[in-house]
């Protein structure tokens, strides 16, 4: 067992845009940097045991082609988290975590700041909703997804991200918020992560107990 107690808030990242911003692209790059460790709901649910109880519970909703509630999917979330800590392959005393793809909702965020202490939030701002198209449409076609290039399927992912996930925006305080133009080099979005992380509090504390 993990000598981290599970009830103790794990200190977290937030990584929030639109589909196709970037975020699971900045979010795998930060989780290769020691002491980072990503974490994106689709992984979380890819390696999800379907023999358990509550891998069943998943299935159920999954199968039937509807979402899975908001308790079930923070229940799922802290499930997997607690058993890569367990085994070691996250180390919630000396990492953070960076969340990408959850929360979707502000529900999903109200759940999860039982388990998580969220200290930035990095928001990908992109108002050009044509070039967000345009890179959605470029990398369905390059994982030859090709119903998912279809603009009635891009209209409505970003359409959804708008109605339920964007808001998640009010449920932080402001200044845990920094807003980042999406548009830019992948490389400078990442550069002004880095420089924002390392300016924080959090970040100087848990760096110096690992020095």
């Amino acid at each position: 067992m993990s000598l981290f107690d599970h009830n103790t808030k794990k200190p977290a990242f937030l990584i929030l845009g639109p589909p196709g911003s970037g975020k699971g692209t900045q979010g795998i790059i930060l989780g290769s940097i020691p002491r980072f460790f990503h974490c994106a709901c689709g992984d979380v649910f890819r390696s999800l045991d379907t023999r358990t109880a509550i891998g069943k519970q998943f299935v159920s909703y999954s199968s039937r082609g509807e979402l899975v509630p908001d308790e079930l999917t923070i229940h799922l979330w802290k499930a997997q988290i607690d058993n890569l800590a367990n085994t070691h392959i996250y180390k919630p005393d000396i990492d953070f975590l960076i969340l990408d793809g959850i929360p979707r909702n502000v529900r999903q965020a109200e759940l999860l700041d039982q388990h998580v202490e969220v200290h930035q939030v990095f928001h990908l701002s992109c108002p050009n909703r044509d070039e967000l198209a345009r890179r959605l449409r470029k990398r369905a076609l390059k994982d030859n997804r090709i119903d998912d290039a279809s603009d009635r399927v891009i209209d409505q992912r970003i359409a959804t991200y708008d109605a339920a996930t964007k808001p998640i925006l009010q449920f932080y305080p402001a200044d845990r918020i920094i807003t980042i133009d999406a548009t830019q080099p992948p490389v400078k979005v990442l550069s002004e992560m880095i420089q924002r992380i390392i300016t924080l509090p959090v970040f100087q504390q848990m760096s110096s107990q690992i020095a």
